[in-house]
């Protein structure tokens, strides 16, 4: 990332950019805060460079409702000495502007101004008989935020002198040439004193929106609608500032079959080479170009001509399927149904052991026998290809969603192609049909969710109309896995990925994919598909469900009313349940480990006591 203001620049991970670092997020730099800026600025205002863009997404851009084309953001090489080599950084603003003194409090606007881009600034304020305070800055950690998806720095003159009370007051003006309001703390309670008229103010929770400000701090485009409601004065790591929406799908059969890396691919996905084809109409520059393009895919000219013919004809071969599934429906059907010719340089392979799971759970007795009969089948997702695509931004958990561009007008958005493994598992219908029909408490658990999440409005990422039983058991037990595979097999739960399959009705799902993925074209290290193999899987299994029966905070835990963000969990909590915000598509609620270990007290069952019938 790049900051205009100065020299510095400093990296971010590009699984981050798509994430808590994306368009609108406050991040914190080498030595300042910053804000990521929209698309439109990342290649100075052009268009991504064509062989950024992100091929053979077709599938999923329908299933996922996206028109526009998918492109991965910019990047740039670091030299050892901190200096940008080859690349694009993208461009962050300094945010918020106002930086306070860390020993008297008095605030500045932009001082770096005064002092060069590289140079820290010290207070301006007085200290003792009129000399110069000199301590350090550091940033105003307040920023003010409006559920409609703008921000902007805290009109500092306007809080300290919103209470003013005499006409000295009133008629103070705001002049950015020299500091003059401080941020003090009288008796726990944080005031704003403008130091020339003596009016002061405490800081509340509300505020309303500068009809001055922009949208956002690096625009200059206006607020085209009126606000009705005023903003919130919330400090900077605030996890309400910012939300990236981040829509994902599993690139599946019959993309995922296509040879990305050979030369026809190569020569597909390449606009400019297929154009100098075209235009090659007699046989002598016909053939130069052939040996030119040869010689760039280090290949022989036979196979360009064999590769341009391949095109004609209508590689990629792929017949389209007019109705796509949504990502979740069509990837569940991918993950469940065994397809025995996969090369092994797809972008989606698969290997399935549920005949060798169910003929170990016959030698299995007791509790292993149980949990074996509650699976019903068990998959090893040995390759996949994950497509993350930003869709926009929101702040203060409002509805609106800003989209990367702040306009809605580009052709394109930034997106990620990564590749890893999982392993994939479905649990028994019967079994989970049984246990929705006799477990009434735990619907009355459920519908005391459905009712906090619409009153508090607290999360986007999942509408009420997917929250039922169903979804809360096979959400926690994807949670339970995640932190033994972290315990057990040493992968950090960070790293980890869920991806819950829930429906009931005529078409049910209830299936399980834990994966790593990453934006490198190797993916992971193989080491995850092979605790699909039964054994291994059976071991974690028994002891994902054996923690669901107790916590460290039990019986606290276990009998809370509501805990969390919202209150959205119930029996779930540090101790048990929840795993880094980066592994969960569901911000860490709605999670419940009632719903598998059971409640004497409540009359609730385990959910193991309804696998044998």
């Amino acid at each position: 990332m790049k900051v205009p203001e100065s020299r510095a620049e400093f990296p971010v991970r590009l699984s981050h950019l798509l994430r808590h670092c994306s368009v609108g997020a406050i991040v914190r730099g080498p030595d300042s805060l910053v804000t990521v800026t929209d698309t439109s600025r990342w290649y100075f205002g052009a268009a991504p460079p064509a062989d950024t863009e992100i091929h053979h997404v077709r599938q999923v851009r329908a299933a996922l409702g996206i028109e526009e084309r998918l492109y991965a953001p910019p990047s740039a090489t670091m030299s050892a000495d901190g200096q940008t080599g080859t690349g694009t950084p993208i461009p962050v603003l300094r945010f918020p502007t106002w930086m306070r003194c860390t020993k008297c409090g008095l605030l500045a606007r932009r001082p770096w101004k005064r002092s060069g881009p590289d140079t820290p600034a010290g207070c301006d304020g007085a200290a003792g008989e009129g000399g110069r305070c000199g301590s350090r800055l550091e940033h105003a950690p307040w920023v003010l935020v409006h559920e409609d998806g703008h921000m902007a720095d805290v009109p500092w003159h306007s809080v300290a002198h919103s209470r003013a009370a005499n006409p000295g007051q009133k008629a103070c003006r705001y002049t950015p040439d020299r500091p003059y309001l401080k941020l003090v703390d009288e008796r726990g309670r944080r005031k704003v004193v403008c130091t020339r008229c003596r009016a002061r103010a405490e800081l509340g929770s509300r505020f309303p929106f500068p009809a001055w400000a922009p949208s956002q701090p690096w625009s200059r485009r206006p607020i085209e609608t009126r606000l009705d409601e005023p903003a919130w004065l919330v400090e900077t790591t605030d996890a309400r500032v910012h939300s990236a929406c981040l829509r994902t799908a599993v690139v599946i059969p019959p993309e995922s079959r296509i040879r990305s890396g050979s030369v026809v691919d190569r020569l597909y996905t390449s606009t400019a080479r297929l154009e100098e084809l075209e235009r090659s109409k007699t046989r002598l520059v016909r053939n130069q170009s052939v040996r030119r393009l040869a010689r760039d895919l280090r290949c022989r000219p036979e196979e360009i001509e064999d590769a341009y013919r391949q095109i004609k004809d209508g590689y990629p071969f792929i017949e389209w399927d007019p109705q796509v599934p949504e990502p979740l429906r069509g990837e569940y059907a991918a993950l469940t149904q065994p397809v025995g010719d996969f090369r092994e340089d797809e972008d989606f392979v698969t290997v399935h052991h549920t005949p060798n799971w169910r003929r170990l759970g016959a030698a299995q007795r007791g509790a292993a026998r149980t949990a074996v009969l509650a699976v019903d089948q068990l998959v090893a997702v040995k390759r996949l290809k994950e497509i993350a695509v930003l869709t926009g931004f929101r702040r203060m958990g409002g509805s609106t969603v800003v989209p990367p561009d702040l306009s809605g007008e580009s052709a394109w958005l930034p997106a990620l192609a990564m590749r890893g493994e999982g392993l994939f598992f479905t649990l028994q219908e019967a079994m989970l049909q049984a246990w929705e029909a006799a477990e009434a408490p735990l619907v009355r658990r459920t519908q005391r969710m459905l009712r906090l999440l619409a009153d508090r409005s607290v999360h986007h990422l999942i509408s009420g109309s997917d929250v039922n039983p169903r979804f809360v058991l096979l959400h926690t037990l994807a949670h339970l896995l995640i932190r033994r595979l972290e315990a057990e097999a040493g992968y950090p739960a960070a790293s980890l990925n869920e991806r819950i399959y829930c429906s009931s009705g005529d078409a049910p799902m209830a299936g399980i994919l834990v994966y790593i993925a990453v934006p490198d074209e190797l993916g992971s290290l193989g080491g995850l598909f092979e605790l699909a193999e039964p054994r291994q899987f059976l071991r974690i299994l028994l002891a994902a469900l054996e923690s669901a029966s107790w916590c460290s905070l039990d019986p606290i835990c276990s009998e809370h009313e509501g805990q969390g963000p919202g209150r959205l969990n119930r029996a779930a909590c540090q101790g048990c349940a929840l795993v880094p915000d980066t592994s969960c598509l569901y911000g860490n609620v709605l999670l419940d480990r009632t719903f598998l270990k059971g409640n004497r007290t409540r009359g609730v069952r385990p959910l193991l006591s309804y696998a044998e019938g």
